[in-house]
């Protein structure tokens, strides 16, 4: 079982404006509670319990929401990204030393979801993969760009939104990972996974990005409406209603 992961924190949350103007994306409150103790809370849950989160904006609000983890069960350390952000990709590789095992999880801090963590895990130790992505079909893909899978469960591409993303698969902001698929990365430059690093090893070495399908639920927390939806649904649940 994997039982490390960093979390993706430091982003500006530019979409979520003003929301983010005080505070880091992933330091906004759902339900009362801010998004990345609930992520912590699942990780938990499922056993990963060694955390990193990479941090530039707003930094003060995740490590005062977050400490050092101890009071939800894990040990947490941080990647300080400064002056610049270094993306989704540029941030892994600049938090290796820190994460210090080859194979970990990667979560985005601004996505909630109940996916089964060894399920991914086992799915990315079968296939050998340097990434696996979790996947759900992209049912809302006028919305949502999409990962498109050959029926092996290799990933071939990545669309944008669009008629082109009909029948593609939505990345659901978790993924299991091996150092080595930033290993062209020099510590300190900025790259992305998606739209960069991703897209160079599926053409490179084909197979060596996959996709893991499930029916796991997610809640995306990427733009203020979303932001309501998600807030909504989490405060309805915990006053015992109906939610997703």
């Amino acid at each position: 079982m994997i039982r490390h992961a960093l979390i993706l924190t430091a982003g500006l949350g530019t979409r979520l404006r003003p929301l983010t103007d005080a505070r880091a994306k992933a330091a906004i409150p759902v339900a009362g509670e801010p998004i990345v103790r609930r992520i912590i809370r699942w990780l938990v849950s499922q056993g990963v319990t060694e955390l990193v989160l990479n941090l530039h904006h707003r930094p003060e609000t995740i490590t005062a929401v977050v400490g050092d983890g101890c009071d939800l069960g894990a040990r947490v350390r941080y990647s300080w990204e400064q002056p610049t952000i270094l993306g989704s990709a540029g941030g892994p590789r600049l938090a290796l030393p820190l994460i210090g095992v080859d194979t970990f999880f990667i979560v985005n801090g601004d996505t909630l979801t109940d996916l089964d963590l060894a399920g991914l895990a086992d799915a990315h130790a079968r296939a050998g993969a340097l990434v696996t992505l979790a996947l759900v079909p992209n049912h809302a893909f006028d919305d949502y760009g999409g990962v498109l899978l050959a029926d092996a469960g290799h990933v071939t591409g990545f669309v944008g939104r669009g008629p082109a993303a009909k029948g593609s698969y939505h990345y659901i902001g978790v993924q299991a990972a091996h150092a080595d698929a930033f290993g062209a990365i020099r510590p300190g430059d900025a790259a992305k996974s998606i739209g960069g690093v991703y897209d160079s090893l599926v053409a490179s070495r084909p197979g060596s990005v996959r996709g893991f399908v499930s029916d796991a639920s997610f809640w995306d927390i990427g733009t203020v409406d979303d932001y309501r939806r998600t807030d909504g649904a989490f405060s309805k649940r915990a006053a015992g209603g109906d939610a997703p």
